[in-house]
């Protein structure tokens, strides 16, 4: 059963300098983590989106092969990050927070600081993800916020995504090639949290740079979502079943079929939801938008936006509605995209790829800032929950 429970006090006891942290806890542990808008220009939302698609189903088959060969990094368009310390006394990275990637890589932006905890691992470690990585593998102390120390194992690679100093995984243990530790499980297993699980808390915002959202490690905050929270079982098609892959599908309006229900994933790291490059175009048929030259994404009209239905995606039994507030970019920031300041662009966009791949739809971050996440390790499944912001009006 998830626990819902406020930050409790923790008693560390710090035996020396050199030792270990001896962290007694049986509580979620919170963390806040900020959104950056990591785009350069025209087309690049949706190029980084696409190439990001692109590297999972490499990954997946990389992984399957056997190989211990990486992917090439990929820059998010829309990226979260969190200060996470490394090593006694500790050196603090702004990593990435990544559904796509299962541990802690750092190295590139700031390079590893070694310390008197740092103790090195045997061999290469790699991991085929969103965003793949080889590199060296070292055991140490990991600082969560102000109080939250414990030890784990960490990927040192030899470069990083721009502007960030690495990664902080949260994807499923299945991703992981090698001896690196998976941080909800480690948390879990040494008895400093009660379920063996993360929640994703995002809101809406139209700042560049915000901190606006909060991972929960071992439970859900109720403060952060409304009604219940649906668990949709992580599905068995490969290869969304190598990430958060879940079964749904998608409709416009009261009747209108976008996407008969066919596996994806949910991803932090991606910007955009994506879909099947059949049920884009059903999408733009609907909704009568028109792909913009500059920005790569659709645009419609002040009419038709105000004629814009929602979109619903449905899994578990539940449908989650995309008010038609939520399908659009925030146009505050239409500049950022290459796109111009009175235009509307909708944030659903061709993943690639036909309907029946395997991975046919990525609700990223514009999906998860509508509704209140949960990734659970113990129970192999994803659940979803409304939030204050779900018809928020925003963008």
């Amino acid at each position: 059963m998830l626990l819902t429970a406020p930050l409790a006090a923790i008693l560390l006891l710090v035996v020396s300098v050199a030792a270990d942290p001896i962290v007694v806890r049986k509580s979620p542990v919170s963390l806040p983590i900020a959104r950056h808008l990591n785009i350069t220009g025209a087309h690049d939302l949706i190029r980084k989106d696409q190439a990001r698609a692109r590297n999972m189903f490499a990954a997946s088959k990389v992984k399957r092969s056997g190989s211990s060969a990486s992917v090439s990094i990929t820059n998010e368009g829309v990226v979260y990050g969190a200060s996470v310390g490394i090593g006694s006394p500790p050196t603090f990275y702004n990593l990435l927070i990544d559904t796509g990637c299962t541990n802690i890589w750092i190295g590139g932006g700031k390079s590893y600081v070694h310390t008197s905890s740092s103790v090195a691992l045997s061999g290469t470690v790699c991991e085929s993800c969103g965003s793949g990585f080889c590199g060296e593998g070292f055991s140490d102390i990991v600082t969560l916020g102000p109080t939250l120390v414990f030890r784990a194992s960490i990927g040192v690679a030899s470069a990083s995504s721009e502007g960030f100093d690495g990664i902080l995984g949260l994807g499923p243990p299945d991703l992981t090639t090698g001896t690196l530790s998976i941080i909800p499980d480690i948390l879990f297993s040494q008895g400093i949290i009660p379920d063996d699980l993360v929640s994703v808390s995002f809101e809406p915002t139209t700042n560049v740079s915000a901190p606006n959202g909060e991972l929960t490690f071992g439970g859900t905050d109720s403060t952060k979502f409304t009604g219940t929270i649906t668990f949709i079982p992580v599905t068995t098609t490969f290869p969304a079943s190598e990430f958060w892959g879940i079964n749904g599908s998608i409709r416009y309006g009261a009747s209108t079929t976008i996407l008969s229900t066919t596996a994806g994933i949910v991803d932090s790291g991606t910007t955009l939801l994506l879909i099947s490059t059949d049920a884009f175009n059903r999408y733009k048929t609907a909704t009568g938008a028109v792909l913009d030259a500059s920005t790569g994404l659709l645009k419609v009209t002040s009419t038709q936006f105000s004629n814009l239905q929602s979109l619903f995606f449905t899994a578990g039994g539940i449908s989650f509605e995309l008010t038609a507030n939520a399908q659009i970019w925030p146009r505050s920031l239409n500049t950022f995209i290459g796109g111009t300041t009175s235009s509307i662009y909708l944030v659903v966009n061709d993943i690639g790829s036909p309907t029946g791949s395997g991975l046919d739809f990525i609700n990223g971050y514009t999906f998860l800032e509508r509704f209140y996440s949960v990734f659970d390790t113990t129970n192999n499944r994803v659940g979803f929950a409304n939030t204050p912001f779900t018809t928020a009006t925003t963008n």
